[in-house]
């Protein structure tokens, strides 16, 4: 679906005229919507996917409630766009969060990335409520992906010993399944969702996968954003984790960058919101979760 600079503004001159006549431009990246700026505070998300739609949906039911507890800056909806003639999916205008994306200006003050992820992840990771979104893919059980894994696993074993990645997951795989209520989740943090000023975390973008489930899929965090020697850090500083929920994190970690690498792959063949900056992040979060073995659980 061709989505440009004229449609977004017809758009708003249709639904929310107020805005319409703010600067507009497009920024790169996405996966399920498309993301224009619109003047120096919003930006517009266009859905260029199926299930684009309900995802923006989720942030808008759930996101500005969640968001005044968060220490980060993060995207919330401010406005929300209806089907239409001019284009038939729901789309959103959000608060614009500054800084560049992850995969493209990494961290490189890691203990302070350490501390401001924990501090992020701490207020966030609250019970959820009863009716809080599900997700089949983020906050389950890692048996739920035994598939997944092996399909992933010669994405692996290309950057990595395969032994020593093959034992990294088994035992992960052996760690006990959390027990107790399930706590909200974040459920994307990748270099890509996460943005960077003055070589720390300035923002968390992307919360179209937020849900209710296991920690643990976010904890993967601290390999996938932080620089090398960080994670004692950020482990540390978050504080209330045990040694299973570590061993699952690595888990979630491994999964997670065989995710970057084969999207970097499909980004050099021009598939839709894949680039070729997500190879190396995912390989980078690779050796870093395998390099560091011994987190001391707090």
């Amino acid at each position: 679906m061709g989505i440009d600079e004229d449609l977004v503004r017809a758009l708003l001159r249709d639904q929310h005229p107020d805005l319409a006549e703010l600067p507009i431009r497009p920024v790169p990246g996405g996966w399920d919507n498309q993301l224009w700026r619109l003047g120096d505070e919003l930006a517009v998300r266009m859905p260029r996917t199926e299930r684009a739609p309900d995802l923006l949906r989720k942030e808008y039911r759930w996101l500005p409630a969640l968001a005044p507890l968060l220490p980060l800056p993060v995207p919330v909806p401010v406005r929300t766009g209806e089907p239409s003639d001019r284009f038939p999916r729901t789309w959103t205008v959000a608060r614009w969060v500054p800084g560049e994306p992850s995969d493209a200006v990494p961290v490189t003050r890691g203990d302070h990335a350490a501390e401001a992820l924990a501090g992020f992840l701490r207020a966030l990771h609250r019970e959820a409520p009863g009716d809080a979104p599900t997700n089949p893919d983020r906050g389950v059980p890692l048996a739920d992906f035994a598939a997944g894994f092996e399909a992933g696993f010669p994405l692996l074993a290309e950057h990595a010993d395969p032994g020593a990645v093959r034992s990294m997951w088994e035992d992960a795989l052996a760690a006990p399944v959390r027990q107790g209520p399930p706590l909200w989740l974040h459920g994307d943090l990748h270099p890509a969702n996460v943005v960077v000023a003055d070589g720390t975390l300035a923002g968390v973008v992307d919360f179209g996968e937020v849900c209710a489930g296991d920690p643990a899929t976010d904890l993967s965090a601290a390999w996938l954003l932080l620089p090398e020697g960080a994670a004692d850090r950020f482990f540390r500083t978050y504080a209330r984790v045990d040694d299973a929920t570590v061993r699952r994190a690595r888990g979630w970690a491994l999964l997670r960058a065989a995710g970057l690498i084969g999207i970097g792959r499909a980004g050099d063949r021009g598939l839709p919101g894949g680039k070729p900056t997500w190879g190396p992040a995912g390989r980078a979060a690779l050796a870093r979760v395998l390099a560091n073995q011994r987190v001391t659980p707090c």
